[in-house]
C-alpha cells in the first residue's frame, strides 16, 4: 500500500533527512575544448557537520566536472592517478576503441597518467565517466571518482532546448549511500539510507518558473529509483542513455537503475514561490527490484540489513526546488519533435546471442549473489564471444534469479525490441546502454559492432549492480577485424609485427616480416606492473617465455627503429 507523503516523513526519515530540505545543490564545474586534464584524488569532504569523510574525488573532493564534449571532435585527457590504488575509468555509453574504453584491463597504477584519445563519435546526450577496475568499482565509484559527460551535436543544437548549464539546465547525480557511525561510506551494505544529489544531503535547487531540463544519473551502487515530481506534476522526457528520443513523451513516473540517464523537461512556468519536491516513489515498486519492499520475488527472499532501511518500499523526496523568478530569454514551450531513430531492422541480424541470470547459490540467500552470466563467472583471462567487425546482432537477456539486474554494454548502443513480450514503451524506444530486466523476465535488443576492431581489446558487458560486478556477473567480448584489416592496437603500416602464439599456453615468438630489428621488448600484466624487460635484442625474431606467469592478458611493447609497438597477449594454462 502507498504510504502518504507527510506521514512517512515524519516516520520513516525522523532525523535521518530533514522534512525540508535545506542545502543548496552543489553543480559540478565543467571542462571544454578538446584536451581534458583529470586528476583522481585521495581525498575527503564534510557531508556532515562536525565529521570529515574519506572520498576520492576528480580535480576535486567528491565527485568529478561535467566534461563537454562536441560530437566530431578528436579529443586528449590526461587521467593523471593520485590515489594509493591501482584503478580505471570508463566512459559509460561513448563509442571508443577497446584501447580508450578503460575496462578493467586498461589500468592506471598509482602516480602514473593515462593518454586516451578518440574522435567523438556520440550523438547529443549524457554520459559518464566512472572506475572500472575488477573487485574494486563499487570501491572506488562509491567514493566519489565519477562525473558526468555532456555530447553536444548539430541537431540537438538545432532545437529549442534549455541548455545554459546551472541555469536552465541541471545535472543531477542521483547516489544513496551507507554511512557508519564515525560517517565514512561504508560499501557492501544495505544500509544506504542517506539519498545525495551531486554530492549533496537534504538539496534545495532554485529553479526558474520556465521550462527547465535536468540531466539524471543513477550512480547508485545498487539502488533502482522510480522517480516523479510531488502531486504527480507531470513531466517530459527527452532522451535516453544514448541519445534523444524522436519526440517528447510526457511521463509522471520512470524507473531509472543504475547507471542509466534520462533527460527530462519540466515547465515550472508560473510557479513562483513553489517548492516541488523530486521524488522516489518506491512503494509502487514491484516486488524483485532492490529498493522495493521486497528486493526478491518473495517474503523469504531478502538481503541482510535490508528491511531496517527506511528507504526501501517507501516515497521520499530526493531533492526540492524552489521555483524562483524566470530567467532572461527563457524557454516557454516543449517542443513537439526531437530527432530521427532509426533501429536496425529485425531481419538484418547477422546473429543471436542468449544470456541467461542466475544465482551461484540456491535457495533463500540467493538473491545475494553471487550471479552468473550463462552459468559463468568473469575470468579477466577468457574472451566469451568474437564478434565480427560490423555484425548486427540480437541479445536476449533472461533473467532466472530473484531480483533485478540493469545489464550494461560497452562499446555500442541499442535498441530494445522486446521486454516481456512486448516492444518497449516509448519512453524507452531511444539508444541505450542501460536495460533492467526483472526476475522471470526476458528482454531483447538489436545492435552493431561497427567502426572499431581488435582481436586482443576486451569490451565488457555486466550487470551495472557494481556489487554484482564486482562478484563476477560479467562477460567480456571482443570485435574482430576482417582479414583485409589491421588490428587498431597495431600502429598503421606497420602489420609486419607477428606475434604468435596468440592465445598461448607458455611462450610468444615476435617476429618482423621484414629487415628490421626488434632492439627491446616490455611486457605488462594487467595491473600495468613491468614483469619483464629484455634490451639489446637487435633480432628480427625473438622468443618470450610466460609459462611461470598466471592466466591473463599480458600487453607487449616492441621497440623498433625508434617506434614502439603493442600488442596483447592472452596467456591460457
Amino acid at each position: 500500500m502507498k504510504k502518504p507523503f507527510l506521514t512517512l516523513c515524519v516516520i520513516v526519515f525522523g532525523s535521518l533527512v530533514n522534512v525540508n530540505a535545506q542545502n543548496l545543490l552543489a553543480i559540478p564545474d565543467t571542462l571544454s575544448g578538446t584536451t581534458f586534464n583529470l586528476n583522481l584524488l585521495d581525498t575527503n569532504k564534510v557531508f556532515f557537520t562536525g565529521f570529515t569523510t574519506n572520498t576520492f574525488g576528480v580535480n576535486t573532493n567528491y565527485l568529478g566536472p561535467t566534461l563537454f564534449l562536441n560530437k566530431g571532435d578528436s579529443i586528449h585527457l590526461n587521467v593523471h592517478n593520485q590515489l594509493m590504488d591501482t584503478t580505471t575509468i570508463h566512459w559509460h555509453g561513448l563509442h571508443v576503441s577497446a584501447k580508450n574504453d578503460g575496462g578493467p584491463h586498461i589500468v592506471i597504477p598509482p602516480d602514473s597518467i593515462w593518454k586516451p584519445s578518440f574522435r567523438v563519435r556520440d550523438h547529443a546526450s549524457t554520459y559518464w565517466y566512472h572506475p572500472h577496475m575488477h573487485h574494486m568499482t563499487n570501491l572506488h565509484a562509491a567514493l566519489g571518482a565519477a562525473g558526468m559527460i555532456i555530447v553536444r551535436d548539430t541537431i540537438e543544437a538545432a532545437l529549442t532546448l534549455p541548455r545554459k548549464y546551472g541555469v536552465d539546465d541541471f545535472p543531477l547525480v542521483l547516489q544513496s549511500k551507507s554511512f557508519d557511525a564515525n560517517k565514512q561510506i561504508v560499501v557492501h551494505d544495505a544500509a544506504d539510507s542517506i539519498f545525495m544529489v551531486n554530492g549533496t544531503i537534504d538539496a534545495y535547487l532554485p529553479t526558474p518558473a520556465q521550462v527547465v531540463r535536468f540531466r539524471l544519473l543513477n550512480a547508485s551502487s545498487e539502488r533502482i529509483l522510480y522517480i516523479g515530481l510531488q502531486g504527480n506534476l507531470p513531466f517530459y522526457q527527452i532522451a535516453t542513455d544514448g541519445g534523444l528520443l524522436n519526440a517528447p513523451v510526457q511521463l509522471t513516473r520512470f524507473m531509472l537503475s543504475p547507471g542509466e540517464r534520462a533527460e527530462i523537461l519540466v515547465d515550472f512556468s508560473g510557479m513562483t514561490g513553489q517548492n516541488i519536491n523530486l521524488m522516489s516513489f518506491a512503494s509502487e515498486l514491484p516486488n524483485g527490484i532492490y529498493g522495493a519492499l521486497q528486493p526478491g520475488m518473495g517474503p523469504g527472499q531478502t538481503i541482510p540489513g535490508y528491511t531496517l532501511n527506511p528507504l526501501n518500499g517507501a516515497d521520499y523526496p530526493l531533492m526540492s526546488f524552489s521555483i524562483v523568478t524566470p530567467t532572461a530569454n527563457p524557454v516557454t514551450s516543449i517542443p513537439t519533435t526531437l530527432t530521427t531513430n532509426t533501429p536496425w531492422p529485425i531481419a538484418s541480424a547477422d546473429d543471436f546471442k542468449t544470456l541467461i541470470f542466475t544465482p551461484v547459490n540456491q535457495g533463500p540467500t540467493a538473491i545475494q549473489g553471487p550471479f552468473y552470466i550463462n552459468n559463468t563467472l568473469f575470468d579477466m583471462g577468457t574472451i566469451n564471444y568474437r564478434i565480427p567487425l560490423d555484425n548486427i546482432e540480437i541479445w536476449t537477456l533472461t533473467n532466472q534469479s530473484p531480483i533485478a539486474h540493469p545489464f550494461h554494454i560497452h562499446d555500442v548502443q541499442f535498441y530494445i525490441t522486446e521486454i516481456a513480450g512486448a516492444a518497449p514503451p516509448p519512453h524507452l524506444a531511444g539508444r541505450k546502454d542501460v536495460v533492467l530486466v526483472r526476475p522471470g523476465q526476458t528482454v531483447k535488443f538489436i545492435t552493431k559492432f561497427e567502426t572499431f576492431c581488435d582481436p586482443m581489446g576486451m569490451y565488457m558487458y555486466h550487470c551495472h549492480m557494481l556489487t554484482h560486478e564486482d562478484e563476477g556477473m560479467m562477460g567480456q567480448f571482443v570485435v574482430e577485424c576482417p582479414t583485409n584489416v589491421s588490428a587498431e592496437e597495431i600502429i598503421a603500416g606497420d602489420n609486419e609485427l607477428i606475434l604468435f602464439p596468440n592465445p598461448t599456453v607458455d611462450k610468444v615468438t615476435i617476429k618482423m616480416n621484414r629487415d628490421v630489428v626488434i632492439s627491446s621488448i616490455a611486457v605488462y600484466d594487467f595491473l600495468g606492473k613491468r614483469i619483464i624487460i629484455k634490451n639489446n635484442i637487435n633480432q628480427i625474431e625473438t622468443i618470450v617465455d610466460l609459462q611461470q606467469h598466471p592466466t591473463g592478458i599480458y600487453l607487449f611493447e616492441i621497440n623498433i627503429n625508434d617506434k614502439v609497438l603493442r600488442k596483447k597477449i592472452s596467456l591460457i594454462k
